[in-house]
């Protein structure tokens, strides 16, 4: 008897098409971790998804805590937040529960959830494979889940939260944005 091994290319995030599902470990409960965080969670709103290289690293924590800092702002759009690493949800609870001063991140107001497999990350095509770590990939979903918005960048770029959110609200606008249009200003249509 012959088997047949079927293999099955993974699905890959394209802008305007449904964004990968995922189900992973998270920070949403710090105590006990065990609250995962789901894309079906955030039906009905809008989700800024982010994933980053390493916990306990440089330009990490920069783009981690200035999200967390203008959270109201992307609530108010009714965007949600998640950042993703292929570090494990007890590296990221160690990491917020290490003070700032001590290369820490300290409190965070949304999850941090753990891509240990690495699925989710091959899946949003940001994984490095010579390493293992995540790219900086930075996805806005609408509330059906599409993907309105992605941008990747190598390892030791930040990215900007007054453009995340300039985005967010330009895609919000539902008319054709001219550069460098901030809200407020006139839409092509």
């Amino acid at each position: 008897m012959t088997t047949t091994t079927t293999t099955q290319t993974p699905e890959i995030v394209k802008i305007g098409l449904q964004a990968p599902d995922f189900t992973l470990p998270s920070t949403k409960n710090l105590q006990t971790l065990e609250e995962p965080v789901s894309l079906s969670d955030y039906r009905g709103r809008w989700l800024l998804l982010f994933f980053w290289p390493y916990d306990f690293t440089y330009v990490c924590p920069t783009e981690i805590i200035a999200f967390s800092y203008h959270l109201d702002q992307f609530q108010e759009l009714d965007c949600d937040i998640v950042g993703v690493s292929v570090d494990s949800v007890y590296t990221h609870r160690a990491w917020i529960n290490t003070p700032r001063d001590q290369q820490g991140i300290g409190a965070i107001r949304y999850p941090l959830a753990s891509d240990f497999k690495k699925e989710a990350a091959a899946r949003y095509g940001v994984l490095d494979e010579a390493s293992g770590a995540a790219h900086r990939g930075l996805f806005l979903i609408d509330p059906e889940g599409i993907v309105r918005y992605q941008v990747v960048t190598d390892m030791n770029v930040g990215r900007s939260v007054d453009e995340t959110l300039r985005i967010l609200e330009a895609l919000q606008s539902g008319g054709l944005c001219p550069a460098n249009w901030k809200a407020g200003d006139k839409t092509l249509s």
